[in-house]
Order: C-alpha cells, then sequence, then structure tokens
C-alpha cells in the first residue's frame, strides 16, 4: 500500500482570453494517487477536503478511481481552488486560491510500504512544517520508501532562497525525487539539470529523475545514469502529465519490488537497463494522460495497449 500526503483541490482549466473554464478534480498529490490506484495499487490519500460542493466533487473523482480518503486534522477551511489557462500548446499557467493548514501529519498502517508527497503541501506554511517533521522522522524510522516532487509554485512562494532552502532539506530525507526542468531553473537558474540531480543524490536519495517535457526524461542513480527521449502524442493538454510520470515512477518501482525501507540499497542499485525501463513506462502513463483534458490518467489496461 502506498500512502499520499497533500493537497486536494479544483481546478478550474480554460484557455487563455477564453470566459468559459471546466471544473476538474486535482492537486499534485491528489493527482498521483489516482494514478496509482487506476494502476491497481492500493493507495490513501491523506488530504484536506471542505465540506462544500466542490470538496464533494473531489471527493467523487479520487473514491471513483479507487482512492481511500483520509481527512488530516486542520483547520476548517474551503476546498482549494487552481485556476489554469492554456496556452496554444496546452501548457497551463496555474494561479491558486489554496489553504493548506494541517495540525497533524498522518498515521501510517502497517502494510504501507512507500509514502508520496510534495508540491504545495510540502512548500506552503503552516502545513509544510507538519509534513516535514513527518519526512525526517519517517526517515530515521527507515520502515517506508519516501518520495518527493517539489513541483514548484513560484505565485505562492516566498524567496527563492528560503524555497531552495527547504526542497534541500527535504530532498536529503527522502529516497526517490522526481523533478522537473521547469522546477530546477526556478530553484537554480542557468545550472544544468544533470548536475543539480546528481548534487541531489549525493546528499541523500537513492533515485532522481529529471523530466524535461517534450525532451523526455533523465534518471540518475549511484548505479547509472540514462536519458529517455518523450513518448510522442497529440497533446490536448499537460495537465497532470508530472504527476502521471511520478505514478509512473512509483507503479514501476512497486513492481519490480523495490518499495519499503529495506529495500534502499537495492532501489540505489538501479542500473542504466532498469533505469531504461522505468523511464519509458513512465514516459507513456504521462504520454497518455496528456491526449485527455485535465489530469485523467491511464489504467493498467490502457497502458498495455
Amino acid at each position: 500500500m502506498i500512502t499520499v500526503v497533500g493537497e486536494s483541490l479544483i481546478d478550474l482549466v480554460g484557455s487563455a482570453g477564453e470566459r468559459t473554464f471546466a471544473a476538474l478534480p486535482g492537486g499534485s498529490p491528489a493527482n498521483v494517487a489516482v494514478g496509482l490506484a487506476r494502476l491497481g495499487n492500493q493507495v490513501t490519500l491523506a488530504t484536506h477536503l471542505g465540506d462544500d460542493t466542490l470538496g464533494r466533487l473531489v471527493r467523487e473523482h479520487l473514491e471513483h478511481s479507487g482512492v481511500r480518503i483520509r481527512i488530516l486534522p486542520g483547520a476548517k477551511e474551503p476546498t482549494s481552488l487552481a485556476i489554469a489557462t492554456l496556452d496554444t500548446d496546452g501548457v497551463a499557467d496555474y494561479d491558486f486560491r489554496v489553504a493548506w493548514d494541517i495540525h497533524e501529519p498522518p498515521v501510517l498502517d502497517d502494510s504501507c510500504r512507500a509514502v508520496h508527497t510534495g508540491s504545495l503541501a510540502t512548500t506552503l506554511a503552516p502545513g509544510a512544517d507538519v509534513l516535514e517533521a513527518f519526512l525526517a522522522a519517517e526517515r530515521a524510522r527507515g520502515a517506508v520508501t519516501l518520495s518527493l516532487d517539489p513541483n514548484i509554485r513560484p505565485s505562492l512562494l516566498p524567496s527563492r532562497t528560503e524555497v531552495v532552502a527547504r526542497v534541500e532539506r527535504q530532498v536529503a530525507m527522502v529516497d526517490v525525487v522526481k523533478v522537473s526542468t521547469e522546477d530546477l531553473r526556478l530553484l537554480y537558474p542557468g545550472e544544468k539539470d544533470t548536475e543539480v540531480a546528481r548534487r541531489w543524490l549525493a546528499s541523500g536519495p537513492a533515485l532522481v529523475v529529471v523530466t524535461r517535457g517534450g525532451a523526455g526524461a533523465c534518471a540518475v542513480t549511484a548505479a547509472g545514469e540514462v536519458r529517455q527521449p518523450a513518448s510522442r502524442v497529440d497533446a490536448v493538454d499537460t495537465v497532470g502529465a508530472g504527476d502521471a510520470f511520478t505514478a509512473g515512477i512509483l507503479d514501476w518501482l512497486g513492481q519490480a519490488g523495490l518499495l519499503g525501507g529495506a529495500r534502499r540499497g537495492q532501489l540505489a542499485g538501479l542500473d542504466r537497463t532498469a533505469l531504461g525501463d522505468l523511464l519509458r513506462t513512465a514516459s507513456v502513463i504521462a504520454g497518455i494522460t496528456c491526449t485527455r483534458q485535465g489530469a485523467e490518467p491511464p489504467t493498467r489496461t490502457e497502458v498495455a495497449a
């Protein structure tokens, strides 16, 4: 079983200059949970949802996909909202109406083998401080694989110096990091993504994956480094594509028996052949998601087809 911790929200998705928006369930951690569940994994999403119309829409979407929902103790806030405006290439620019004020982290079931988090949940105070302490405690306990996608949202963040410091602390606590080149350009302007990936790897993780949009992805472990081109698809939009890629990574690791604290050494030993297969699988999953409006990742049957 995999536990995902983080925000659930509604994406209002529309094209630049248009007045009509579609209300689609989203939130990076919620999207990852849906992606994992549709691939057949047992998934719990620890999150915040308001007791309102938007919250009910998100809840129905999650439950229909097979995600178990656990509401974290925290302030009584309405369900969060993200306004995604698409350019002519289907790339989204986001504006957020979001709060992340949780008071306690999740309590993990004994069957849990991995925890994934990231995005607003690990950067937006005060909830981010709760989650960071949780990651540190779980790293010390050593029972589960810890996964992070920083998924930087600059419109909601403090100074770049503060964000870099927080992200680097969290990267050093986890086993798997997935990050986009867009995120890395915000964190480290002018630096090569592969150089950052190697530096992050040396700070603690066993696996670092960098996604490059249409240019593909690369993965780095102590045992190897590989680059993989992107799947070629007729994209409708890119909403949720990175989250689908993350779900693909975690699903591949689960299928390979590499989730759980005791598997960390094997995870760090993934060679070029294994990394290439991991990236190809995740790329297909993300590519299918790009052919649909909103964050709608595929099932395992669709991936096989």
